[in-house]
């Protein structure tokens, strides 16, 4: 490294974090925060995000403000500060009638940032004496003894730990140590349990002063805007302060039920303008208008955890995020599931009980906690997508979306510290706490 001194640490406790995305900065800061010796490990030459904006719904918020991040955050958004961010449902088709308008209340408020942006904020923040980077994880094993997590990397180096927690992505190689154990890695970097949902979509950036300019008529900069069609759907809302259109339009292959496996990379593939608008052909002016305003545009296949996890974690080693539940993003929920888990191992790990003897049940507690709620928003984010393509219960017709769209939000406001209270009396119970 940079030769920078490490930060002081209250406990003896060693944890390293496997990825240096949104998830694992996170928990790497806001564990050096409490006090714990953390350890990040990232594969790339530096701190960076693929994709381009993410939404932070009301339980999002939430954490930052727990983890004192929040202020930082939004001094990168180019807003004053968090805001309350209606969905407006409209028909893709015609002339975008409207669907269902969202109601919300004064306390949901989200934010929209470029992920890059997001990383600006919190990188600094991040110990640069215990921050690594080139190091690709291929497999993890264990000591002889049991007593330490050896992360095997791609360049042939090894670290040790008390704890491991795999925060690196839906690709992720910890994941394979969890669900199946040292005898998973049959070849290097195996990952498994991540499979193609035969969703693509197709992504860009537009400035609102070019829609204006090519006669789009439906106001996008001043809220989310779900558009829907048989199969496809658009979703679009403004970051840097309403000047920049997001926009990410899906397009769903059902005529086969979703794979089991991943698809083969390169998972991202760049397309024409031409090619996106083929796929909208007969959809409605302003969605025309402003996909023709897409340079460049590139493709992501959409991969989920499928089939879900049965545990979150093995022995010393958890996952979190992505790695834990990623899931298809029409709840907008994935960012928010990635900072609760990562709240929860911050103060689970930093509790003045948890110790290199009792790790194992602390990231049972964990999993006990986090997967039900993780793998339900999941779960609840597929059935989001059936109905905005129009296969929801009650059919795909204006009448049957207006049915089955309210409540879909739900989700937001679940009781983190209920979570971490429960956690906590599970383990006085089995006396791993005292």
């Amino acid at each position: 490294m940079n030769g920078a001194s490490a930060t002081p640490t209250k406990k003896d406790l060693r944890v390293a974090v496997v990825g240096g995305g949104i998830c694992g900065l996170i928990c790497a800061v806001g564990l050096t925060k409490a006090g714990v010796n953390v350890h990040l490990y990232e594969a790339a030459p530096k701190f960076g995000e693929v994709g381009a904006g993410v939404g932070l719904g009301p339980n999002a918020i939430h954490v930052l403000k727990e983890l004192e991040l929040l202020d930082k955050v939004v001094a990168k958004s180019d807003l004053p500060k968090p805001e309350i961010r209606p969905c407006h449902f409209v028909s893709g088709y015609g002339d975008h009638e409207v669907i269902y308008d969202y109601p919300v209340k004064p306390e949901d408020v989200g934010l929209g940032i470029h992920r890059v942006a997001f990383l600006d904020a919190i990188a600094p923040m991040a110990d640069p004496a215990r921050t690594h980077f080139n190091k690709r994880c291929v497999s993890l094993s264990e000591s002889s003894d049991g007593s330490e997590v050896v992360i095997h990397f791609a360049d042939g180096t090894t670290a040790s730990a008390d704890i491991a927690l795999g925060a690196d992505g839906v690709r992720s190689v910890v994941r394979t140590y969890v669900v199946e154990g040292v005898e998973g890695y049959t070849s290097p970097g195996r990952f498994v349990h991540a499979s193609f949902t035969n969703s693509l979509v197709y992504r860009g950036l537009v400035p609102t002063a070019k829609l204006v300019e090519v006669g789009v008529r439906t106001v996008m900069n001043k809220t989310v805007v779900s558009w829907n069609g048989l199969d496809k759907h658009i979703v679009t809302f403004p970051i840097k302060g309403g000047t920049i259109i997001n926009i990410a339009a899906f397009v769903t292959d059902r005529s086969k039920p979703p794979s089991l496996e991943p698809l083969p990379q390169p998972w991202v593939t760049q397309h024409s303008t031409e090619e996106v608008l083929s796929e909208f052909a007969d959809w409605g002016p302003d969605v025309r208008a402003f996909l023709g305003c897409l340079e460049n545009p590139s493709a992501w296949a959409v991969h989920s955890v499928n089939p879900l996890l049965d545990s979150y974690s093995r022995g010393r080693v958890a996952v979190l995020g992505d790695a834990a539940h990623a899931m298809l993003p029409h709840l907008g929920a994935g960012a928010g599931q990635s900072l609760e888990d990562a709240l929860l191992l911050i103060r689970l790990l930093s509790h003045s009980e948890t110790k290199s003897t009792n790790v194992e049940l602390v990231l049972q507690a964990y999993d006990m906690m986090r997967r039900p709620r993780g793998n339900h928003i999941l779960e609840s984010s597929i059935k989001s997508g059936l109905i905005y393509e129009g296969h929801g219960p009650s059919g795909g017709s204006i009448q049957g979306q207006q049915k089955d769209l309210p409540g879909i939000w739900n989700i937001w406001y679940h009781d983190q510290s209920a979570d971490f209270a429960n956690a906590v009396r599970w383990l006085l119970e089995k006396k791993a706490f005292t």
